[in-house]
């Protein structure tokens, strides 16, 4: 089972959010990929979840670089909803782009999705789910940040 992984997160069901000590995501790893769809990939973010029974196998298999990709959207969408309150809707239905980041010669699009029939009372669920999400993001934001800045990024 190990045989590829170079890090490791143990016991990562013990502080997985709101589902912590319960959670079936038991650890998270780094390492060669072991799916055979990402065989072309060099590093893989790897969560391992428990099975009925008890042993450990991959749920989950990122590229490193959608990893990051995906914490860049959910910041860039965490920095909007900061502000969303100021508009009646969270949302401003003439202009939903929030931002195009520029990645890799290209750009990431983040816009409200304003093809969802049900978007007005889906935002409005997503930021109060947010927002009661705080205490949690607040501080896995704080760890990364400080991280970040010991690689000298920011």
């Amino acid at each position: 089972m190990n045989k590829d992984i170079v890090m490791i997160a143990n016991q990562y069901d013990r502080i997985d959010g709101k589902s912590a000590y319960k959670s079936v995501i038991k650890q998270l790893t780094l390492g060669t990929p072991t799916l055979e769809i990402n065989k072309n990939m060099k590093i893989a973010a790897q969560i391992w979840k428990e099975t009925a029974n008890g042993k450990l196998e991959i749920s989950t298999e990122l590229p490193i670089h959608q990893v990051l990709d995906l914490m860049i959207f959910l910041s860039r969408a965490l920095l909007y909803f900061r502000e969303a309150y100021r508009l009646p809707l969270l949302y401003d239905p003439e202009k939903p782009t929030v931002e195009r980041i520029g990645v890799q010669g290209g750009v990431l699009p983040v816009a409200v999705c304003t093809e969802n029939p049900n978007i007005n009372e889906d935002i409005q669920r997503f930021s109060q789910a947010l927002n009661d999400l705080g205490e949690l993001t607040g501080e896995r934001l704080r760890v990364l940040s400080r991280i970040l800045e010991e690689m000298e990024y920011c």
